[in-house]
């Protein structure tokens, strides 16, 4: 029985909504989808749940255009499960969802682009070694200007990949209110220009670079060529990649942003190394780097 056939309030989107997600197990089904488990089997273990209820949640999610199934065997035939645009257009929820959370349930309310070394917020950032980064494509912008799309992992044996909240160009773009006292907010340009400083000891240990941001592709651009950075800037202004990995984040001046964080991957996709919480901009890529060289 949907909410809306509860309440009655049949012109009610929240109502609306809620009678397609509004059940717990159809939301982590979609977070789970969106962290790159497509398959039956490899859902149902990682959420341990019973194959019935899975397979309710998922026929439903089919049938209110959340999912598509996709044929990967023909004989037998099985099928995996993909987000359609509707889908996708769930992953802010998902990440506010976390960022109330972590602010409201086992925070303290504080809003904060970092967190405690000893936090569950930590703890979770640091169980994605082992992770593999969901296959999904980013817009990219250089200083040559916007890119098309780019896969956040680079055809090179490691990819660094650095989060941040946000970079603003000096005298032409207003930083928000009160971001400076934000903690772990500011900062952002340091990084960024340390990286490009830095690019070529990574490159000479087969490391790419790419920041990360929720910035716009225009936006990126711009900073880049003001900075002379080189290496990609990523958007996730669609949260693809920190709803797909439960990256922390925090909503400050009404945008979605990335707390500051780096993963460093390796060729297969798999998250090797994670830094988390970074109080030093800078110094986080001499860690970076130093995190590169032990991994070999």
């Amino acid at each position: 029985m949907r909410y809306t056939d509860l309440t009655g309030d049949t012109d009610c989107t929240i109502a609306q909504a809620l009678g397609v997600v509004g059940d717990a197990w159809t939301l982590l089904v979609v977070r789970d989808i969106a962290g790159g488990v497509h398959q039956f089997d490899a859902l149902q273990e990682r959420l341990g749940i019973s194959r019935k209820v899975l397979t309710q949640r998922l026929q439903a999610l089919v049938e209110d255009g959340v999912l598509e199934k996709r044929l990967y065997h023909q004989r037998p035939p099985r099928y995996e499960y993909r987000l359609t645009g509707a889908g996708r257009g769930l992953l802010p929820v998902l990440v506010a969802l976390q960022d109330w959370g972590a602010r409201y349930v086992v925070g303290d309310g504080t809003l904060s682009a970092t967190s405690e070394p000893d936090s569950a917020e930590a703890r979770r950032v640091h169980a994605l070694v082992g992770a593999r980064v969901p296959e999904l494509l980013l817009p990219a912008a250089t200083a040559a200007g916007p890119g098309g799309e780019l896969d956040p992992v680079a055809d090179t044996r490691w990819t660094v990949l650095y989060c941040y909240p946000g970079a603003y160009l000096p005298g032409i773009q207003a930083l928000p209110v009160d971001w400076g006292q934000i903690p772990g907010a500011r900062g952002c340009t340091l990084e960024s220009c340390t990286y490009r400083d830095r690019l070529a000891d990574f490159a000479a240990r087969g490391a790419a670079v790419y920041g990360v941001s929720t910035g716009r592709p225009d936006q990126l651009a711009s900073f880049a060529a003001h900075e002379g950075i080189q290496f990609p800037l990523l958007s996730d202004a669609e949260l693809q990649l920190a709803a797909g990995l439960r990256l922390p984040t925090f909503r400050a001046a009404g945008v979605d942003r990335l707390k500051r964080l780096t993963l460093v991957v390796d060729d297969e996709r798999v998250v090797q190394g994670v830094l988390y919480p970074l109080p030093d901009p800078a110094g986080s890529v001499d860690d970076a780097l130093a995190l590169v060289e032990s991994l070999g």
